[in-house]
């Protein structure tokens, strides 16, 4: 019985640890529900805390990612460029932390939203008073189902758009960083993808 014991524990061995994971995002309805729904749909709830850190500002998200970082090992911030005026100096002070990592949606999150309708890659700039974001919100109304849409309601948006539409998403994610890469321009843009796949390889069992 011993030995059984002994070799149970070798094979235990073999895996690493999963990860501690910080999720810190601005939004803390629509946006925190679906990246929540999204850990939990590739069984990395357990070691994913996606929380709204009380701040709506990117460098304040990043302060605070700065001052929780000790107990993660990856903390990931989840901003939106939008009209922030601090957006760049977020940029720089997650730079001197290595564990940090931003995943920066331009203008903001609803265009990873928008992606699982289509392809899109005309800039949205404000307009009166209607912020970039206003608008791309605008847009993604006007799409299947998604007429109701307002930032701050608690839908289960990640349920509605699982399947083909999110398979789109993260195909076309991608393939605008690279134009994004050759044209300079990321308005609009996302990383909520590579977000997505830290979900994911977090579910799969990682040999030592």
């Amino acid at each position: 019985m011993a030995s059984s014991s002994k070799s149970f524990d070798r094979n235990a061995s073999r895996f690493k640890p999963q990860p501690k994971v910080l999720v810190l995002c601005e939004d803390s309805k629509s946006g925190k529900r679906y990246l929540e729904e999204a850990a939990f749909h590739f069984r990395a709830k357990a070691q994913v805390e996606i929380v709204h850190c009380g701040v709506t500002h990117p460098s304040g998200i990043v302060e605070r990612a700065v001052l929780r970082q000790k107990r993660f090992d990856k903390v990931f911030c989840v901003l939106d460029r939008d009209t922030h005026l601090c957006f760049q100096r977020a940029l720089n002070m997650a730079r001197s932390h290595p564990k940090i990592r931003i995943i920066a949606s331009y203008p903001c999150f609803e265009f990873w939203l928008l992606l699982h309708f289509g392809f899109n890659r005309k800039p949205f700039r404000a307009v009166g008073k209607y912020s970039s974001g206003d608008l791309v919100a605008r847009s993604l109304r006007e799409k299947p189902n998604m007429d109701k849409y307002e930032k701050g309601k608690v839908i289960s948006y990640f349920a509605q758009l699982l399947g083909e539409p999110f398979q789109t998403a993260r195909t076309l994610a991608p393939k605008i960083l690279e134009d994004v890469a050759i044209s300079g321009e990321p308005n609009p843009s996302t990383e909520i993808h590579l977000l997505i796949d830290e979900f994911e390889t977090l579910s799969r069992p990682q040999l030592i």
